[in-house]
């Protein structure tokens, strides 16, 4: 038995994105059919959705980004194929307590599960678990900023991790919970600053940790762009659609969408499929962006240890035994 799951980055759907929702849903407007294609090969489609689903609430003060779609962006994300996203990070409550439940409503009827905001502390930590390709799959997803976004005993909010302290005991103790009642499990970090080309000393021990607790595979976002990878660690997915400014020096417009095959004993077969992000819409790679993409990743893949090879135009990490040393 095996499932693959395709991983997708930070999903901004607000400000130029928003604008476009409102006077379309369709998704060859925001996605290229050949990325929708990608996505179909997937059993499961998960992603960070970073930005609210609604039309109530007032910015939260003191941010200087607020990200907020229409209510719209439930059923083009529906009609992607998305199963699952996440919103433990620093826009789910960019609008307020009510924008958050909007969103999490808004993406129910779209038949859409979400895991690591809620109503209130348990709900917000609580993992998620889906069945797909005879696997039982837990997900668990936290953020380590902003602390202000926590949920608390009866404050709705995200799951908030201090990982500048260490991994703290609820999450070493949820993935030890679930592996008795999972086969494989998913830890998905929002992680670290913007525009870094690789992670720091303490997503790399942090990760480690994860995985010595008894996660599977680790897949964080939050840097807007993709980092290398380690056996079971994607340390950063990258971005997927959004309006943003490109970095000249990070490419933070060139991505990559990610096809990991797993079977019970963890990842047998990693794709990443490079992207090219243009202004509030997403496609496939090509010519002198595509060799970027390949030379980047494949120098960042080394650094891990962790080998490249093409295949097409997708890019295959030869995977290996999860390393029992130090990051």
């Amino acid at each position: 038995m095996s499932l693959t799951l395709a991983l997708a980055g930070d999903t901004m759907l607000g400000r130029g994105v928003a604008d476009k929702l409102e006077r379309t849903a369709e998704p060859d407007a925001f996605f290229s059919s050949e990325v929708r294609d990608r996505l179909a090969e997937a059993d499961l489609v998960l992603l960070n959705l970073e930005c609210c689903l609604s039309d109530r609430g007032t910015p939260w003060p003191g941010k200087r980004f607020h990200f907020r779609a229409p209510p719209q962006a439930a059923a083009l994300l529906a009609e992607l194929g998305v199963d699952c996203v996440t919103l433990a990070n620093n826009h789910a409550l960019d609008y307020g307590h009510d924008a958050l439940r909007d969103t999490c409503r808004h993406l129910a009827q779209a038949g859409i599960r979400h895991v690591g905001a809620g109503e209130h502390l348990a709900e917000a930590r609580r993992p998620l678990q889906i069945e797909a390709g005879g696997l039982r799959l837990a997900i668990v997803a936290f953020a380590d900023h902003p602390a202000d976004f926590a949920a608390g005993a009866s404050r709705a909010g995200i799951a908030y991790a201090d990982l500048a302290a260490g991994t703290p005991s609820w999450v070493k103790e949820t993935i030890t919970s679930l592996r008795d009642r999972s086969d494989l499990v998913l830890l998905t970090p929002h992680w670290g600053p913007n525009m870094v080309a690789e992670p720091l000393p303490y997503i790399r021990t942090t990760a480690h940790t994860l995985l010595e607790s008894g996660a599977t595979l680790v897949a964080g976002h939050s840097a807007h762009v993709f980092h290398g990878v380690a056996p079971h660690i994607l340390y950063d997915l990258g971005d997927f659609v959004d309006d943003y400014a490109t970095d000249p020096l990070e490419r933070n417009d060139l991505g990559l969408l990610w096809l990991v095959t797993l079977d019970e004993h963890g990842p047998v077969r990693l794709r990443a499929l490079p992207l090219k992000l243009d202004y509030t819409h997403t496609r496939m790679a090509t010519g002198d962006d595509w060799r970027w993409i390949r030379d980047r990743f494949t120098t960042a893949c080394a650094r891990f240890g962790t080998s490249v090879r093409v295949t097409g135009r997708d890019l295959l990490v030869e995977l290996r035994d999860r390393p029992g040393g130090t990051p």
